[in-house]
């Protein structure tokens, strides 16, 4: 499959690009400063702050599918996932490609967004310690991050594309087992955190997965 890795330098990201060259796919690396990839990863430099269409455009030219590890690396950062999403899924539309995936956030499941203003006040996986204490101090702290990412799961539903999302708890740099758990459409009982590594075989895995698109899907170690 010939893949378009979005944000391919980030901690995701490099992990998505590693093992899809392990799967054996055809990686095309989006980022904004692209360097120490393997000569075999084409490499399209792009700022997804300020994305530039006819750039995009490039990196989709004959792609199967994206995936999207879009991320903030600092507060400056922050609104980089709605808008680079927005603009990704604009030169899909004008490339004729059809499926991505995107990595989110556990916590996005109960945030309000302009095309979700009323989700479900608490997460039917989560247990009665993270629905009433670590999920709502984890939103004050990161409450202008998880409100982009619902933006940009707003963008996904609405895009008419063959969108799936991957939302985790707290993220690991852990190696991979491929032993995790999935939930669609909620959070996982007890799932606290996951490898990174793990997150990135889940947003590979699922792209042959046809029952998994419109879905969010829950992941947890």
């Amino acid at each position: 499959m010939k893949l378009t890795i979005v944000a391919a330098t980030g901690r995701i990201g490099r992990l998505l690009v590693d093992q899809a060259l392990e799967m054996g796919h055809d990686v095309t690396a989006v980022a904004r400063n692209p360097q120490g990839f393997r000569s075999d990863v084409r490499i399209v430099r792009a700022d997804l702050l300020s994305p530039d269409r006819l750039v995009l455009e490039s990196a989709l030219d004959g792609a199967d599918a994206v995936v999207s590890g879009l991320g903030p690396r600092s507060k400056a950062d922050y609104g980089v996932t709605s808008k680079g999403t927005r603009a990704v899924v604009e030169a899909m539309k004008e490339q004729g490609v059809r499926r991505i995936v995107a990595v989110s956030a556990a916590p996005v499941s109960t945030v309000a967004s302009p095309g979700r203003p009323e989700p479900p006040r608490y997460d039917p996986g989560e247990g009665l310690v993270m629905r009433h204490l670590l999920t709502p101090a984890i939103k004050v702290v990161l409450r202008a991050h998880y409100d982009d990412l619902a933006v940009m799961e707003d963008i996904l539903r609405e895009s008419g594309l063959d969108w799936t999302v991957v939302r985790p708890p707290q993220l690991k740099d852990k190696p991979l087992t491929a032993s995790y758990r999935t939930a669609f459409e909620q959070n996982l009982r007890g799932g606290s955190s996951v490898s990174r590594a793990d997150v990135a075989h889940l947003m590979l895995d699922v792209l042959g997965r046809p029952e998994t698109i419109g879905h969010a899907i829950g992941i947890a170690s």
